[in-house]
Protein backbone atom coordinates (compact mmCIF):
# COMPACT_ATOMS: atom_id res chain seq x y z
CA UNK A 1 0.00 0.00 0.00
CA UNK A 2 1.51 3.49 -1.07
CA UNK A 3 1.01 6.70 0.26
CA UNK A 4 -1.83 8.55 -1.53
CA UNK A 5 -1.12 11.61 -4.17
CA UNK A 6 -3.64 14.30 -4.07
CA UNK A 7 -6.77 14.01 -5.65
CA UNK A 8 -9.97 11.58 -4.84
CA UNK A 9 -9.23 8.49 -2.72
CA UNK A 10 -10.86 5.17 -3.51
CA UNK A 11 -13.38 4.29 -1.12
CA UNK A 12 -11.84 1.48 1.67
CA UNK A 13 -13.41 -0.39 4.52
CA UNK A 14 -11.95 -2.14 7.43
CA UNK A 15 -12.99 -3.00 11.05
CA UNK A 16 -11.59 -2.72 14.43
CA UNK A 17 -9.95 -5.94 15.50
CA UNK A 18 -10.03 -6.06 19.45
CA UNK A 19 -9.59 -9.90 20.35
CA UNK A 20 -6.38 -10.96 20.93
CA UNK A 21 -6.65 -14.55 18.33
CA UNK A 22 -4.90 -14.94 14.51
CA UNK A 23 -8.25 -16.66 13.86
CA UNK A 24 -10.11 -13.34 13.83
CA UNK A 25 -7.63 -12.55 11.36
CA UNK A 26 -7.82 -15.87 8.99
CA UNK A 27 -11.42 -15.40 9.33
CA UNK A 28 -11.51 -11.79 8.25
CA UNK A 29 -9.33 -12.47 5.24
CA UNK A 30 -11.81 -14.64 3.78
CA UNK A 31 -14.03 -11.40 3.32
CA UNK A 32 -13.52 -8.96 0.62
CA UNK A 33 -12.24 -6.43 3.56
CA UNK A 34 -9.83 -3.99 2.49
CA UNK A 35 -7.54 -3.69 5.80
CA UNK A 36 -8.23 -4.67 9.70
CA UNK A 37 -6.92 -2.60 12.35
CA UNK A 38 -6.01 -3.81 15.72
CA UNK A 39 -6.94 -1.72 18.29
CA UNK A 40 -2.86 -1.67 20.80
CA UNK A 41 -5.15 1.63 22.14
CA UNK A 42 -7.99 0.36 23.67
CA UNK A 43 -7.86 -3.96 23.52
CA UNK A 44 -4.85 -5.98 25.06
CA UNK A 45 -2.29 -6.76 23.05
CA UNK A 46 1.24 -7.01 23.66
CA UNK A 47 4.29 -7.45 21.17
CA UNK A 48 3.85 -10.71 21.24
CA UNK A 49 0.50 -11.25 20.20
CA UNK A 50 0.74 -8.47 17.77
CA UNK A 51 3.22 -10.56 15.78
CA UNK A 52 0.58 -13.20 15.89
CA UNK A 53 -1.60 -11.21 14.15
CA UNK A 54 0.52 -9.53 11.83
CA UNK A 55 1.75 -13.35 10.48
CA UNK A 56 -1.98 -14.38 10.13
CA UNK A 57 -2.44 -10.97 8.16
CA UNK A 58 0.13 -11.96 6.06
CA UNK A 59 -1.36 -15.34 5.34
CA UNK A 60 -4.76 -14.32 4.96
CA UNK A 61 -4.02 -11.53 2.59
CA UNK A 62 -5.40 -9.09 4.63
CA UNK A 63 -3.09 -5.62 5.06
CA UNK A 64 -3.42 -4.80 9.35
CA UNK A 65 -3.00 -1.31 10.47
CA UNK A 66 -2.30 -0.79 14.27
CA UNK A 67 -4.16 1.79 16.49
CA UNK A 68 -0.87 2.54 18.65
CA UNK A 69 -1.41 3.40 22.33
CA UNK A 70 1.15 6.32 21.95
CA UNK A 71 3.83 7.49 19.97
CA UNK A 72 6.52 6.94 21.64
CA UNK A 73 9.89 5.99 19.45
CA UNK A 74 9.86 2.68 20.62
CA UNK A 75 6.06 1.96 19.79
CA UNK A 76 6.34 3.44 16.18
CA UNK A 77 9.39 1.06 16.10
CA UNK A 78 8.55 -1.91 16.77
CA UNK A 79 4.41 -1.81 15.61
CA UNK A 80 6.06 -1.33 11.86
CA UNK A 81 9.18 -3.99 12.36
CA UNK A 82 6.48 -5.87 12.68
CA UNK A 83 4.64 -5.70 9.13
CA UNK A 84 1.93 -3.10 9.70
CA UNK A 85 0.57 -1.59 6.75
CA UNK A 86 0.61 1.78 8.87
CA UNK A 87 -0.55 3.52 12.06
CA UNK A 88 -3.59 5.31 13.03
CA UNK A 89 -2.04 7.16 15.66
CA UNK A 90 -4.41 8.73 18.55
CA UNK A 91 -5.15 11.93 20.32
CA UNK A 92 -2.54 14.51 18.12
CA UNK A 93 -3.34 17.89 18.94
CA UNK A 94 -0.30 19.56 16.92
CA UNK A 95 0.92 20.34 13.34
CA UNK A 96 4.56 19.61 15.81
CA UNK A 97 3.26 16.51 17.27
CA UNK A 98 2.67 14.89 13.89
CA UNK A 99 5.86 15.85 12.57
CA UNK A 100 7.10 13.84 15.40
CA UNK A 101 4.98 11.37 14.75
CA UNK A 102 6.36 11.06 10.79
CA UNK A 103 10.04 11.43 11.37
CA UNK A 104 9.80 8.61 14.08
CA UNK A 105 7.99 6.36 11.31
CA UNK A 106 10.46 7.09 8.69
CA UNK A 107 13.74 6.17 7.66
CA UNK A 108 14.78 8.68 5.28
CA UNK A 109 14.46 12.71 6.36
CA UNK A 110 13.40 10.77 9.99
CA UNK A 111 14.76 8.84 13.05
CA UNK A 112 13.46 5.15 12.50
CA UNK A 113 16.04 2.47 13.42
CA UNK A 114 17.12 0.08 11.04
CA UNK A 115 17.53 -3.90 10.59
CA UNK A 116 16.90 -5.86 7.89
CA UNK A 117 16.47 -8.98 10.35
CA UNK A 118 12.15 -7.92 11.26
CA UNK A 119 8.98 -9.03 8.81
CA UNK A 120 8.94 -5.65 7.78
CA UNK A 121 12.34 -6.23 5.61
CA UNK A 122 11.35 -9.84 4.39
CA UNK A 123 13.77 -11.08 7.39
CA UNK A 124 16.86 -10.16 5.49
CA UNK A 125 15.83 -10.75 1.96
CA UNK A 126 15.31 -7.02 1.14
CA UNK A 127 18.35 -4.99 0.21
CA UNK A 128 19.08 -2.15 2.56
CA UNK A 129 17.43 0.49 0.13
CA UNK A 130 14.36 -1.67 -0.32
CA UNK A 131 13.53 -2.40 3.13
CA UNK A 132 13.69 1.45 3.51
CA UNK A 133 11.92 2.22 0.39
CA UNK A 134 9.10 -0.17 1.68
CA UNK A 135 9.24 1.42 5.32
CA UNK A 136 8.71 4.26 3.80
CA UNK A 137 5.70 3.67 1.94
CA UNK A 138 3.66 2.80 5.19
CA UNK A 139 0.94 5.01 5.90
CA UNK A 140 0.63 7.76 9.01
CA UNK A 141 -3.05 8.76 9.68
CA UNK A 142 -3.48 11.55 12.57
CA UNK A 143 -7.02 10.63 14.60
CA UNK A 144 -8.15 14.32 15.72
CA UNK A 145 -10.08 13.93 18.81
CA UNK A 146 -9.37 16.94 20.89
CA UNK A 147 -10.71 20.40 20.71
CA UNK A 148 -6.84 21.36 20.23
CA UNK A 149 -6.81 18.82 17.12
CA UNK A 150 -10.01 20.07 15.55
CA UNK A 151 -8.51 23.98 15.85
CA UNK A 152 -5.30 22.47 14.67
CA UNK A 153 -7.00 19.92 12.17
CA UNK A 154 -5.36 22.20 8.87
CA UNK A 155 -2.27 22.56 9.74
CA UNK A 156 -2.20 18.84 10.63
CA UNK A 157 -3.22 17.98 7.41
CA UNK A 158 -0.25 20.19 5.75
CA UNK A 159 2.57 18.32 7.67
CA UNK A 160 4.79 16.09 4.73
CA UNK A 161 4.47 12.69 5.19
CA UNK A 162 1.02 12.62 7.22
CA UNK A 163 -0.90 10.70 4.90
CA UNK A 164 -4.48 11.02 6.30
CA UNK A 165 -6.58 12.00 8.93
CA UNK A 166 -9.12 10.09 11.38
CA UNK A 167 -11.70 11.10 12.72
CA UNK A 168 -12.26 10.47 16.51
CA UNK A 169 -15.89 11.44 17.37
CA UNK A 170 -16.35 10.32 20.82
CA UNK A 171 -13.34 11.79 22.17
CA UNK A 172 -14.11 14.93 20.33
CA UNK A 173 -17.65 14.80 21.67
CA UNK A 174 -15.97 14.43 25.33
CA UNK A 175 -13.53 17.45 24.64
CA UNK A 176 -16.13 19.35 23.73
CA UNK A 177 -18.50 18.89 26.62
CA UNK A 178 -20.99 17.22 23.86
CA UNK A 179 -23.23 14.32 25.03
CA UNK A 180 -22.43 12.11 21.88
CA UNK A 181 -21.10 11.50 18.79
CA UNK A 182 -24.05 12.73 16.36
CA UNK A 183 -24.74 16.40 18.06
CA UNK A 184 -24.63 19.18 15.71
CA UNK A 185 -21.49 20.83 16.69
CA UNK A 186 -19.68 17.17 16.73
CA UNK A 187 -21.00 16.92 13.20
CA UNK A 188 -20.14 20.17 12.16
CA UNK A 189 -16.44 19.85 14.05
CA UNK A 190 -16.48 16.31 11.85
CA UNK A 191 -16.60 18.33 8.40
CA UNK A 192 -14.14 20.69 9.21
CA UNK A 193 -11.88 18.11 10.08
CA UNK A 194 -12.34 15.70 6.65
CA UNK A 195 -12.63 18.95 4.53
CA UNK A 196 -9.04 20.04 6.32
CA UNK A 197 -7.88 16.54 4.83
CA UNK A 198 -9.37 16.38 1.43
CA UNK A 199 -8.62 19.82 0.87
CA UNK A 200 -4.73 18.74 1.58
CA UNK A 201 -5.27 15.79 -0.94
CA UNK A 202 -4.81 13.20 2.55
CA UNK A 203 -6.96 10.69 3.20
CA UNK A 204 -10.15 12.03 5.18
CA UNK A 205 -10.49 8.61 7.56
CA UNK A 206 -12.56 7.50 10.62
CA UNK A 207 -14.84 5.45 12.71
CA UNK A 208 -18.17 4.90 12.07
CA UNK A 209 -21.35 2.05 13.78
CA UNK A 210 -22.73 1.01 10.24
CA UNK A 211 -22.94 0.95 6.38
CA UNK A 212 -25.53 4.35 6.98
CA UNK A 213 -23.15 6.55 8.37
CA UNK A 214 -20.72 5.47 5.94
CA UNK A 215 -22.42 6.23 3.23
CA UNK A 216 -23.27 9.66 5.60
CA UNK A 217 -19.98 10.96 5.65
CA UNK A 218 -18.65 9.02 2.51
CA UNK A 219 -21.01 12.09 0.85
CA UNK A 220 -18.86 14.66 2.81
CA UNK A 221 -15.75 13.67 1.57
CA UNK A 222 -14.11 10.22 3.96
CA UNK A 223 -13.08 7.34 1.89
CA UNK A 224 -10.90 5.13 4.95
CA UNK A 225 -13.48 3.83 7.06
CA UNK A 226 -13.38 1.79 10.03
CA UNK A 227 -17.00 -0.48 10.52
CA UNK A 228 -17.51 -1.32 13.99
CA UNK A 229 -14.85 -4.28 15.16
CA UNK A 230 -14.79 -7.69 15.72
CA UNK A 231 -16.77 -7.77 18.86
CA UNK A 232 -19.90 -5.53 17.65
CA UNK A 233 -19.99 -7.83 14.55
CA UNK A 234 -19.66 -10.97 16.32
CA UNK A 235 -22.65 -9.81 18.94
CA UNK A 236 -24.90 -8.41 15.97
CA UNK A 237 -25.07 -11.78 14.28
CA UNK A 238 -25.44 -13.61 17.25
CA UNK A 239 -28.27 -11.61 18.87
CA UNK A 240 -29.74 -11.63 15.02
CA UNK A 241 -30.37 -15.41 15.62
CA UNK A 242 -31.16 -15.60 19.09
CA UNK A 243 -34.84 -17.09 19.81
CA UNK A 244 -35.00 -14.06 21.78
CA UNK A 245 -34.72 -9.86 21.83
CA UNK A 246 -34.06 -9.22 26.05
CA UNK A 247 -30.51 -9.93 27.34
CA UNK A 248 -29.93 -13.16 28.84
CA UNK A 249 -30.59 -12.89 32.50
CA UNK A 250 -26.85 -12.83 34.64
CA UNK A 251 -26.44 -14.99 37.37
CA UNK A 252 -25.04 -13.05 40.47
Amino acid sequence: MTSPSPGKHPLQTGTFIKTVSPHIIEILGTTTLDFGVIDAEHAPFDRAAMDLMMLAGRAAGLPLFVRVPDFAPSTILSTLDLGAAGIVVPHVDSAEQAAQIVSRARYHGGERGFSSSPRAAGYGMMSYQQAQQAGDRTLVMCQIESVDGLKNAEAIAAVPGVDGLFVGRADLALSMGETGSRSPKVLEATQRILKAATDAGKIAAMFVASNAERDEFSAQGASWFIVGSDQSLLRQAAQAIASSTAPRPRSA
